[in-house]
């Protein structure tokens, strides 16, 4: 009757003693005595090393040190080492391969791991009118999010955030057009107004219109193509143009349109087929706004 009290704690004894030996890599391997046939049990190798040879009957097992680009990282008897890993595409070492452990790799700058794919995919670039929430890492995407109300994002970028629209009032100077997602606010100084033609501050805007907009390469070519030009003459050699090459076109003519150029640019936009109600409304506004809105003395 005494030892009942006992009785647990040589439970939870033997229980210890079973996990301990389950959880302990097994440090000796069975074998055969290549001279007498006998069977022998032979010391494991440790990481780091490799069996060079089997022991017998009166010698142990032999073990060596892993050569330069070879590992094993568990207690083995194998005779020769595992050459090291190479990264992949879009992927650098983290940490290099050593006797002891493989290496490590992680997807480089830019890029993270999808592991649907099993490969890096480029970080996504969040489009003009939505600003990074959360930069990507090498394990987790970029995460985007819409601009709030009195910020906006005019560029498509992995790294940049929503920039707050600013103040006309604070610079001493009159609110033209309301910023939007997409488009800082536009002011304008009296002498600026009385010196300069209206429509040529929209220039400020153009670039983040023509990026914000979805439009497919065929739409674009057809646009530069429609531009308008001093002498009225269409723009050729457009239709074999790529994406880039026609936002050097377009940002080209943004940079030297004159102001009745820029005047024109909704018509271009039609005959185009890209008839954008908000950048007409846009430019119509501001043309009243122009006119009769803004207090200048």
């Amino acid at each position: 009757m005494m030892l009942l009290p006992f009785l647990p704690v040589m439970l939870l004894s033997a229980r210890a003693v079973l996990v301990a030996s389950v959880a302990a890599p097994a440090l000796t391997f069975r074998g055969t005595d290549p001279i007498t046939g006998q069977p022998v049990v032979c010391d494991r190798c440790p990481p780091g090393t490799y069996l060079r040879a089997r022991c017998t009957m009166t010698r142990k097992s032999e073990c060596a040190p892993c050569p330069p680009g070879s590992f094993t990282e568990l207690w083995n008897h194998i005779g020769k080492c595992l050459r090291c890993g190479v990264c992949g595409h879009d992927q650098v070492v983290k940490k290099a391969c050593s006797a002891d452990s493989d290496c490590q790799c992680q997807c480089k700058d830019g890029y993270y791991y999808q592991k649907n794919y099993d490969m890096c995919l480029r970080h996504r670039e969040c489009p003009s009118g939505e600003g990074v929430l959360t930069e990507g890492t090498a394990d987790e995407d970029t995460v985007c999010h819409t601009c709030p109300n009195g910020t906006y994002s005019d560029t498509m970028s992995a790294h940049q955030t929503c920039t707050e629209h600013k103040s006309c009032r604070a610079a001493g100077q009159q609110l033209v057009l309301k910023g939007s997602i997409w488009h800082d606010s536009l002011c304008v100084s009296c002498t600026e107004l009385q010196s300069r033609d209206g429509a040529s501050y929209l220039r400020e805007i153009l670039p983040a219109f023509f990026a914000h907009h979805t439009l497919t390469v065929k739409r674009l070519r057809r646009i530069v193509h429609h531009l308008p030009s001093e002498d009225g003459k269409k723009q050729a050699g457009t239709s074999t143009l790529n994406l880039p090459e026609l936002r050097v076109r377009i940002n080209a003519w943004v940079a030297s349109a004159t102001a009745q150029q820029i005047r024109r640019l909704p018509e271009a936009l039609i005959k185009a087929g890209a008839n954008n109600v908000v950048f007409s409304v846009s430019l119509l506004r501001y043309k009243e706004k122009s006119s009769s809105s803004l207090q200048c003395h």
